[in-house]
């Protein structure tokens, strides 16, 4: 079932508003295993939304709107061209069946994916299984909607692989860049509050695509990773842990083998990483990860939101209560989906050089990332203004209303 509230391509800062309708709500229901599909388009910019497919069993509606409502932030507070979308699968992920749940509803979704949505990974969908799903429709990359626009479609084609597959210290660029900016939105508080990176500690829920990248890029920058928390437990050293090591014992799914631990990890039950004491806390593995009900268990000075809606509203107002700020996740986690477009609009990765490409990409990344985390945590310093009220504000400031226009060399 389909639903339209406003004409296509309808822009301006009414549409960033939290509680307008969505342009679109779609159901999809798969005819060989009855799984459930969504797909919100929150806003159009440029015709276009942006937002990732995830796949977890009991995904609903009201989640996939909230995700999308979130990707509608993210794309305004870092000014990008276009609006925010999500879509989601309610199916596990590691039944055999899976693949072919998501290339079906990619197909029954082609009328969207062909004009207005661009897609990417999320949770319980890695980018290769995203990529493969396109490839056997003949779509050849999930930024298909995008590229087709492209004044010359097959060198931007040639600039996305590259830049997504180019080699960088802890794996390929597109993988690790949306933990690099969670990584620097730690650092940004860490700065904010005046400590010191290598006496400052943090707690990471998640160890997969978004959590290991924050993991290795901290450990990297020197701050001290005293917990890490996955589907098996949460490991914890309050001297730091080995996290290049732990990276390498995980599997397909971001799960750490037990059997091979370094000496001096102390196994504790998968709730407990909300509870360790530690400077920032990084939620980076599910949605609605702190709730009322287990607020009061955060022993961090301040959380960082590296999962799409990891702190619930009620959760964050009894956090901001005790004195402890939240960065949002349509700030802290949109390294990966800003970079994505700067790659599509060349201001990254036009020389077609690795290294070119990923010191450009980190170095816009950091800027970005410290100047709204800088501006967030200030208001909070200064009027104890929640980081997401100032957020939103300043998404909105970034747009004015005009009509834009998408370019992409």
């Amino acid at each position: 079932m389909t639903t339209m509230q406003e004409p296509l391509g309808q822009t301006g800062t009414e549409q960033v508003a939290v509680g307008r309708e969505p342009v679109l709500r779609l159901t999809w229901t798969d005819r060989r295993t009855e799984a459930r599909g969504y797909l919100v388009v929150h806003t159009l910019r440029s015709g276009i939304a942006t937002g990732g497919t995830r796949m977890r069993a009991g995904c609903t509606l009201g989640e996939v709107e909230d995700l999308a409502r979130g990707m509608a932030a993210k794309t305004a507070a870092f000014d990008l061209p276009v609006g925010g979308a999500k879509g989601g699968i309610d199916f596990d992920p590691k039944d055999p069946r899976a693949f072919g749940v998501l290339q079906r509803f990619m197909a029954a979704m082609r009328p969207w994916i062909e004009a207005h949505w661009v897609t990417a990974e999320d949770l319980g969908v890695p980018q290769h299984l995203v990529d493969e799903v396109f490839a056997s429709l003949g779509m050849g990359q999930s930024y298909h909607s995008a590229i087709r626009r492209s004044a010359d479609p097959a060198r931007t084609m040639e600039r996305v692989h590259k830049g997504l597959n180019a080699q960088v210290p802890g794996g390929l660029l597109g993988d690790v860049i949306g933990g690099y900016g969670v990584a620097h939105a730690c650092l940004g508080a860490a700065k904010s509050f005046g400590w010191a990176v290598e006496h400052t500690t943090v707690a990471i829920q998640g160890i997969g695509t978004m959590g290991g990248g924050a993991a290795w890029y901290l450990h990297e920058a020197g701050m001290k990773v005293v917990a890490v928390g996955d589907a098996a437990g949460t490991l914890y050293s309050p001297d730091g842990l080995d996290v290049p090591a732990l990276l390498d014992l995980r599997d397909a799914y971001g799960e750490i083998d037990r059997t091979r631990l370094p000496a001096g990890v102390a196994q504790l039950p998968r709730a407990a990483v909300v509870g360790i004491p530690a400077d920032v806390f990084v939620p980076a593995a599910i949605s609605y990860a702190i709730t009322p009900d287990n607020s009061y268990d955060v022993a961090a000075k301040v959380v960082v939101e590296a999962a799409n809606a990891a702190t619930t509203p009620e959760a964050e107002a009894m956090l901001a209560g005790r004195g402890v700020p939240v960065i949002p996740d349509f700030v802290a986690n949109a390294g990966a989906a800003a970079w994505a477009w700067w790659l599509l609009l060349g201001w990254v990765g036009m020389e077609h050089n690795d290294v070119t490409t990923a010191e450009d990409s980190f170095r816009l990344l950091r800027t970005q990332m410290a100047d709204k985390v800088g501006s967030l945590l200030a208001a909070w310093h200064s009027d104890r203004i929640p980081p997401r009220r100032t957020g939103l504000a300043m998404a909105v400031s970034d747009l004015d209303g005009t009509e834009t226009t998408l370019v992409i060399p």
